[in-house]
């Protein structure tokens, strides 16, 4: 996976090389790793320390913000089986369910903007742990702008006007997550009982990933269908891969590359117990009031329009539902 160095693009020194290795990144492999992206290291480890602290809590304590049974209400605590990763045909483009996934054994939180009326968030008690609230909220809109810039540099490795695609992103209609893979045996992975978490695509614009360093992060080789490359931790950076709504959105120029969570190829391990593992992805949605179109110079006479335009909230809340 290509590792590109965003400062250049941010600071104006080399903004077409920049965009022109990011789509050229997300075309070839679906996924890049961005260093430079304009959060600092601080920042990232205080929403992590956030996480652990959260995830330390007692079970009782953490189902005091329960995600509602329904996926169509995404926001609050999901327990280790809650979620499923359905993986639809065509990714995402017909209502039937495809293969039953691997059990995936991981926790989550997840929090979106505090104005969404579809989709409130449901924190715990204020007292239970008094300023989680107003971090995640913060770090949140730092994660919006990263998204900004990044859809800036794609809308310009398109040939568009910088700001095409943010202006589908405003509201936003997005979601942060912060996700804890407990401790799991090693050979229970190895053998194909368990995930951590089981193959899958994501159905958003982008998703941008935090992940510690334990890793065990995989991509499906683009060249080589059902073997998968590893995506190891790289200090200091995220990774960045397109969903299904980008690859539809781009008339399948980008891709969206199945990836899963294993364990990493040095595992090391206590007891024959891989570490726990934690991650904060972001998920980039369209505005979901808005309808889209293929995005210009994604198609031709000679190359058509493969999809019909689609409602964004429509496309998301069917893939939510399928989760739960």
């Amino acid at each position: 996976i290509p590792i590109i160095d965003f400062a250049p693009f941010l600071d104006g020194s080399a903004k077409q090389q920049a965009t022109d290795q990011l789509l050229g990144s997300f075309k070839s492999y679906g996924f890049v790793y961005l260093t430079n992206f304009g959060l600092s290291n601080e920042e990232v480890q205080e929403m992590f320390d956030w996480s652990k602290r959260f995830f330390a809590l007692p079970h009782e304590t953490k189902m005091l913000a329960p995600h509602p049974d329904s996926g169509m209400h995404h926001r609050g605590y999901s327990f280790p089986g809650q979620e499923k990763e359905s993986q639809l045909p065509d990714s995402g483009d017909s209502a039937t369910e495809a293969e039953i996934p691997l059990p995936s054994v991981k926790e989550s939180f997840d929090i979106g903007r505090e104005d969404d009326d579809l989709m409130p968030n449901i924190w715990p008690p204020d007292h239970i742990l008094p300023g989680l609230k107003e971090s995640c909220l913060a770090f949140y809109w730092k994660c919006h702008e990263v998204e900004k810039n990044i859809l800036r540099a794609l809308a310009l490795g398109f040939g568009l006007e910088e700001e095409w695609l943010v202006r589908y992103h405003g509201m936003p209609d997005n979601g942060l997550r912060l996700q804890h893979y407990p401790s799991v045996a090693l050979e229970s992975v190895l053998t194909n009982k368990v995930a951590r978490i089981s193959n899958h695509t994501d159905f958003d614009t982008l998703t941008i990933l935090f992940q510690d360093n334990v890793g065990g992060l995989e991509v499906e080789d683009p060249n080589e269908s059902g073997r998968f490359l590893a995506v190891p931790p790289i200090p200091n950076s995220i990774i960045v891969n397109a969903g299904d709504f980008l690859r539809r959105w781009s008339n399948d120029m980008i891709r969206s590359t199945l990836h899963r969570v294993r364990a990493p190829p040095d595992a090391v391990t206590r007891d024959g117990m891989l570490p726990d593992r934690y991650s904060i992805p972001y998920f980039c949605a369209a505005d979901f009031s808005t309808v889209v179109d293929s995005i210009p110079g994604t198609w031709s006479a000679d190359y058509p329009k493969k999809y019909e335009p689609v409602s964004v909230e429509e496309y998301v809340m069917k893939r939510f539902a399928a989760d739960y």
